[in-house]
Parts: structure tokens; C-alpha cells; sequence
């Protein structure tokens, strides 16, 4: 088995920003994250925070990296939240739409350029009867 198993989550995104104080409180005021703890580093940025959204947690630091990131949130209305996206400014990348598997969801930018989509997808954290994932050899 792997993960854990008293319901929280198993896997956690991490950012990295120029400016993480700035981003936390942009994310903070945009977004909705209520930070949970932020270590700060001795050249007056971050060396690790964690930001909580929902049951969900980001973790995020100082210092760019150079690969490209992004995340999914559910939100319960995502016309709600993507009026307060709008309200603080944030980048618009994907328009709010409906999709053909039921949900409404967005895409936007902070101001670092990570990718934010949030939506009202709900993952179901079950293996699916439709598209299950393939059996591993030697086990049955």
C-alpha cells in the first residue's frame, strides 16, 4: 500500500516563486489559501510555506525553478471564485466554460506565471469501473 490512509490527501503540489511573500499573499487575496505555516529564509524570502485550499495543501518556497507547473482545485462555485480571480487581477487563460464531463471550470495565471485551473470536477480517488488502470504483471 501506498500513501496514507486517515483521508488526507497523498500527493501535495510545490511551487517555487521569485517572491514567495508576495505570492502568498496574492494567492491568499485571488485564490482563497489560507497559509498555514511560512519558514521564512535568511534572505527575507521563504524557505518553505503551506497553504491550505479546502481539505488541500500547497507547499511552495523562494526560488524559481524552470519547469512548468500547474494545478487543479475544486471549488463548490466556480463562477463565484472566478469573479474573485477577476477581482484581484488575476490572467485569464482558459475563459470559464462548461465542460463535457460536467464540470465548470477556469484557468488562470498568478502573477509568476504558474497555471491555476479550478473547476468543479471532483475526482473520485476509486479506481474506475469504465477506465480502470492496467494490472501489473504477475499479479492477479
Amino acid at each position: 500500500m501506498t500513501g496514507i490512509e486517515n483521508g488526507s490527501p497523498s500527493i501535495y503540489p510545490v511551487l517555487s516563486y521569485q517572491d514567495a511573500p508576495a505570492a502568498i499573499a496574492w494567492l491568499t487575496t485571488a485564490f482563497g489559501f489560507e497559509p498555514l505555516m511560512v519558514v521564512p529564509n535568511d534572505a527575507g524570502g521563504v524557505m518553505h510555506a503551506e497553504l491550505r485550499f479546502g481539505n488541500g495543501l500547497v507547499m511552495l518556497g523562494s526560488g524559481r525553478s524552470a519547469w512548468a507547473q500547474g494545478l487543479y482545485l475544486v471549488v463548490a462555485d466556480a463562477d463565484a471564485h472566478y469573479d474573485r480571480a477577476l477581482a484581484a487581477g488575476a490572467e485569464i487563460t482558459r475563459p470559464l466554460h462548461d465542460t463535457d464531463y460536467g464540470a465548470r471550470e477556469y484557468t488562470a495565471k498568478d502573477p509568476e506565471g504558474n497555471e491555476w485551473s479550478f473547476g468543479t470536477y471532483l475526482p473520485a480517488l476509486t479506481v474506475s469501473t469504465e477506465y480502470p488502470p492496467p494490472v501489473a504483471a504477475g499479479s492477479t
